[in-house]
């Protein structure tokens, strides 16, 4: 059994489409994905209307105001890892230690969380078969990406200050420039695949709604509108993007040419879900990522005791782990996680990267090209 979390803003559809991957590649197992419980705040109803456009686009939808979503303030890592082993416990029954834990971006680092926690006196790791970490981690996994994590003592006050005024739901997607509110980008990127998935050489509905600094300079297909928001080569940073291709060098309305390993009709099925899209989490409390900032260092502080970051089994862990990387983190995924293994009874790790790919591609590439799935089968083989 291989339980996956989510990395930031992402959901249990993250890993549809690896986990049929999986599947057909890895005789009896089961690919399980969690989604946190802020997963239930998103209004995914207007993808059953008839114009989902109009529904998000035109406000139609129901928006989680931060004004009134203090309780939000409260869900940190502890409100996750207390979930997950919900999760973790059914996965398990049938026998002890059946269970593969793994999660991407900080969706690995919620996993060794999880290992090292202490339950009640009983350390997360004994639940566990083995620690599968992609693209994410602890001890410094992310220092690659040029985007230091912020937990002194100092920057923790004033982020719980800041989520104490009000700030409960983190903002960074923002950035994109697809609209102001939290969930903003989000409805973007699922409408886009939805359209993309439904009628993929259709003229693009949504072109005419981007904002301007977006707009491709010419008519585009609903394919060629969302390969213009995912792929790597228009630009957009590396944990936003994948290797796709590049839009038709003529015709009257563009279409996508599929030249990468990651084809757009696979991030199409996977944004668009079914029966509803289930791949963008919308609300990340901001609480969530003081919390993660804080467990980087993987110790038992106190630090993390004052948040009630129950991390006091770090150095017992001993059950095997894999970690894989892409170019996002230029190197430093692997080397945190042998550092994991270097501290702890791990008994042995397995390790792979693949610099021909950016930190979504692991969850969409086609599978005959894609690394992970190639270097994770031969592991969760040699477990059985």
């Amino acid at each position: 059994m291989l339980v996956l979390v989510p990395g930031m803003f992402g959901a249990a559809g993250d890993f549809r489409l690896l986990a049929r991957d999986l599947v057909q590649a890895v005789p009896g197992v089961q690919v399980w994905a969690f989604d946190r419980r802020e997963e239930n705040l998103a209004d995914r109803s207007g993808f059953t209307t008839a114009d989902p456009v109009g529904y998000y686009l035109d406000g139609r939808y129901r928006s989680q105001d931060p004004a009134t979503s203090t309780f939000a303030a409260r869900w940190g890592l502890s409100r996750t890892v207390e979930d997950l082993r919900t999760v973790v416990a059914a996965a398990a029954r049938g026998g002890p230690r059946r269970v593969v834990l793994g999660g991407h971006s900080w969706g690995a680092s919620a996993a060794m969380a999880y290992a090292a926690w202490d339950f009640d006196g009983r350390p997360g790791y004994r639940d566990l078969a083995a620690l599968v970490l992609v693209d994410g981690g602890v001890h410094g996994a992310f220092d690659g990406t040029g985007q230091p994590v912020h937990n002194s003592p100092e920057e923790v006050r004033e982020r719980l200050a800041a989520v104490d005024g009000g700030a409960v739901f983190d903002m960074p997607l923002s950035g994109v420039g697809l609209g102001d509110r939290a969930e903003s980008t989000q409805i973007w990127y699922q409408l886009a695949g939805w359209y993309a998935h439904r009628d993929p050489g259709g003229r693009s509905v949504l072109q005419a709604r981007l904002p301007g600094a977006l707009q491709p300079p010419y008519p585009v297909t609903n394919a060629g509108l969302l390969g213009t928001l995912v792929d790597a080569g228009f630009g957009w940073p590396n944990d936003i993007s994948v290797h796709s291709g590049h839009l038709a060098d003529s015709g009257e309305v563009r279409g996508w040419v599929d030249t990468g390993i990651t084809p757009i009709s696979r991030v199409a099925a996977a944004y668009a879900g079914g029966p509803e899209p289930l791949v963008w989490e919308w609300y990340w409390p901001s609480r969530l990522s003081v919390d993660l900032d804080v467990v980087d260092p993987y110790a038992d502080t106190g630090l993390t005791r004052s948040l009630g970051l129950r991390l006091r089994h770090t150095g017992e862990l001993d059950v095997p782990l894999y970690a894989f990387e892409t170019s996002y983190a230029r190197g430093t995924i692997v080397s945190s996680a042998r550092e994991v293994v270097a501290k702890s009874r791990i008994p042995y790790g397995k390790y792979a990267s693949d610099d021909g790919m950016n930190h979504l591609d692991p969850l969409f590439a086609a599978a005959r090209h894609n690394t992970l799935t190639h270097t994770l089968t031969p592991f969760l083989t040699g477990l059985r």
